[in-house]
């Protein structure tokens, strides 16, 4: 007897659509065959579910039985097709209806009691069973609370194999799990404020920018200058994600088996900052099946590399396509995927491997070849990327010792908020929400300057040898500085502050 029911695979973040079939009754040794370009995950599902038909209750197979995931040249891997074998199986043997079978999109791990454990990607399963227009899905307790985020589709959370087959053979009736509560309002982390930072007033302007128009951030100064504190407290001062945002988060770290960013039930974005020692592999992703990597973790929120010169080159090089585009193509034998990885990027570096070049209390150590060679790990294509250089310098002991308290996170919040909303305003009709990630065919329409202030940042690209990127760049910042003091036009302090954080192109490279 043919039996059918509907599953998935991932690739990446995104769910493909696998079909699962069983026939029983074909000559042959009782055995279970399964094809279908399995990989051994999958392959050992079989004795997973022998050992959970068996202890729940149900009469093993007594037949030859083929079962097929189509479609057979897609690579299927993970342990998600447990449950919708163990369903085809029996509903192949008539211990199992077919009337509800396929009109869900089904999913789960079967432990050797017949439990249902957490798998990736319930959230995409999810978005995948929208797009065909099924009644909804049946996935473990653990993965059916992400997915239902999912609007317009059932999502049944079930705990063991008995339960799904009286689900299914309509013994018994279970709630669809509701939507989880989406709150916009951010819990505050009372470990990290923008009061407890002390001095650096320029750094804190400079990040203020950055934050409200998504600028990519450096951040130079000698050791104990502040550069990682200002750093972590970043995500403290950025906007609360919208739905569609934290969906797209959720959607990343599900793909990972990471079901930690949801467990926690805040609604703050993404802060990744990876050790230097990190792989390419690990910083963009990639894989034999490719994989998420921290660019698509750190994505709708920050990613910090501190230290940023003792990185290897060939790992910062591969930020060059996310920091342009907002996402990474990996090609690899078992697939091409594209993956999310739109963050806001923020490094820090000392100006030289001692730390005190230019510090006027301490000598440098460091020789020009040191000097020279420390620096040259950044590469010009990746400082163009960069649209804010601030240098830190380091905090005297008054400025240790002043316990006045600074302006609150919440309060910089605020304003950050008001400056994105004018942004939203301007890119309504464009998928883009930040002046960071404007098109060149909005410059003009955007960013219109004064003859007078082409002048100045004429005379600015040829005193700093600036290059057209940085041109750019240059006008995103204004408008940005613009849009804080709410100006229609970019005034000249406007462009002239955009400026003076291009002065380190001349000083690093």
């Amino acid at each position: 007897m043919l039996s059918s029911t509907n599953s998935a695979t991932l690739l990446g973040v995104s769910a493909l659509p696998v079909a699962v079939e069983a026939n029983s009754g074909e000559r042959g040794d009782p055995r279970v065959v399964l094809v279908g370009l399995p990989d051994a995950t999958v392959k050992e599902s079989l004795d997973r579910v022998h050992s959970s038909l068996s202890n729940g209750g149900f009469s093993l197979p007594r037949t030859r039985i083929t079962v097929n995931l189509a479609p057979a040249d897609l690579r299927k891997e993970g342990s998600a097709f447990d449950l919708p074998v163990a369903l085809c199986l029996l509903a192949s043997t008539k211990q199992l209806g077919h009337d509800l079978l396929n009109e869900f999109l089904i999913a789960g791990e079967l432990g050797l009691s017949g439990e249902l454990r957490y798998i990736k990607g319930g959230l995409s399963m999810a978005v995948l069973a929208k797009q065909q227009k099924r009644r909804g899905v049946i996935l473990p307790v653990a993965s059916a609370k992400e997915a239902s985020l999912v609007d317009g589709i059932e999502v049944y959370g079930v705990s063991n194999l008995s339960q799904v087959v009286d689900f299914l053979n309509q013994k018994v009736a279970l709630d669809a799990i509701r939507p989880s509560i989406f709150s916009t309002k951010t819990e505050k982390d009372p470990l990290y404020d923008f009061n407890e930072v002390k001095g650096q007033p320029k750094l804190r302007r400079a990040v203020e920018v950055a934050v409200c128009g998504g600028h990519n951030l450096l951040i130079v100064g000698p050791p104990g200058s502040g550069k990682s504190m200002v750093s972590k407290r970043i995500p403290t001062i950025l906007p609360s994600p919208s739905m569609d945002e934290y969906i797209e988060i959720i959607k990343i770290y599900s793909s990972t088996g990471d079901a930690s960013y949801m467990a926690n039930g805040l609604n703050s974005r993404p802060f990744r900052a990876p050790h230097h020692t990190i792989s390419d592999v690990g910083l963009i992703g990639g894989g034999t099946i490719p994989g998420a990597g921290e660019i698509s973790l750190a994505h709708n929120g920050v990613l910090f590399l501190d230290e940023l010169p003792e990185f290897k080159r060939s790992v910062l090089e591969v930020l060059r396509q996310p920091l342009e585009d907002g996402e990474v193509t990996i090609s690899r034998s078992a697939g091409k995927v594209t993956l999310p990885s739109s963050f806001m990027f923020v490094a820090s570096m000392n100006p030289c491997p001692c730390g005190y070049l230019g510090d006027p209390k301490n000598s440098c150590r460091c020789s020009i070849p040191q000097i020279q060679k420390y620096r040259s790990k950044i590469s010009g294509p990746l400082l163009d990327r960069i649209d804010l250089h601030i240098e830190a310098p380091a905090l005297a002991v008054t400025e240790l010792q002043n316990f006045k308290k600074s302006e609150s996170s919440e309060v910089i919040k605020r304003r950050v908020e008001i400056c994105r909303e004018i942004q939203r305003e301007r890119f309504s009709k464009l998928k883009i929400k930040t002046n960071a990630f404007m098109p060149d065919s909005w410059i003009e329409k955007a960013c219109l300057l004064s003859d007078e202030n082409k002048q100045v940042l004429v005379h600015a690209m040829n005193q700093l040898s600036l290059s057209a990127r940085a041109y750019t760049r240059i006008l995103k910042v204004s408008r940005t500085i613009a849009d804080m003091c709410n100006s229609v036009n970019i005034e000249r302090n406007h462009l002239l502050e955009a400026i003076q954080y291009r002065n380190l192109d001349r000083k690093i490279i």
